[in-house]
């Protein structure tokens, strides 16, 4: 699984709140009265499987990811363009360009088959944005300055909460 994350929200690790207890969150300031729109962004996830899954359940396998985004605490705001691209590399799912015109039989996964799935990918997403975010770096563009997740300050903060020892 790969993750692009480019996104605000109320960051959660393990029911642990680190966005609030760092005070950089979605929505903690407000200007004339509204809150400021500070969510827009954008995650970009993409699922590899070497399950012999077709179309309908990469679909399903795809959505379930935006659940494990969720536990992160992503805001999924009105300017957030949040996709999610799943394929599968088993052999038998392939579709080769000599087969066209012939009827293909092939052996995939059962929808009974893909809870296990399902829930792997909801784990995956969500380690995935932990991953990425616990290895960013500050960067500067255009004028402004995004902050890396100060790790020390959220290691202590999981542990206030219990999350980590």
């Amino acid at each position: 699984m790969l993750v692009q994350t480019n996104f605000a929200g109320v960051l959660t690790i393990a029911d642990a709140p680190v966005g609030r207890e760092l005070g950089r969150y979605y929505l903690r300031e407000e200007v004339g009265g509204t809150a400021k729109d500070r969510a827009n962004g954008s995650v970009i996830i993409v699922i590899a499987t070497d399950a012999p899954v077709e179309a309908r359940n990469l679909k399903r396998i795809a959505a379930r990811a935006m659940l494990g985004l969720g536990r992160t605490g992503a805001a999924g705001s009105n300017g957030s363009g949040d996709y999610v691209i799943a394929f599968s590399t088993a052999p038998q799912v392939r579709i080769r360009s000599e087969e066209k015109a012939s009827p293909r039989h092939i052996e995939v996964l059962t929808n009974d088959s893909m809870s296990p799935l399902f829930l792997a990918v909801i784990e995956a997403s969500e380690e995935a944005v932990y991953n990425s975010l616990l290895r960013a770096t500050t960067i500067t563009g255009r004028g402004h300055t995004v902050e890396a997740l100060p790790i020390d300050r959220t290691t202590a903060i999981l542990k206030k909460y219990g999350a980590i020892k």
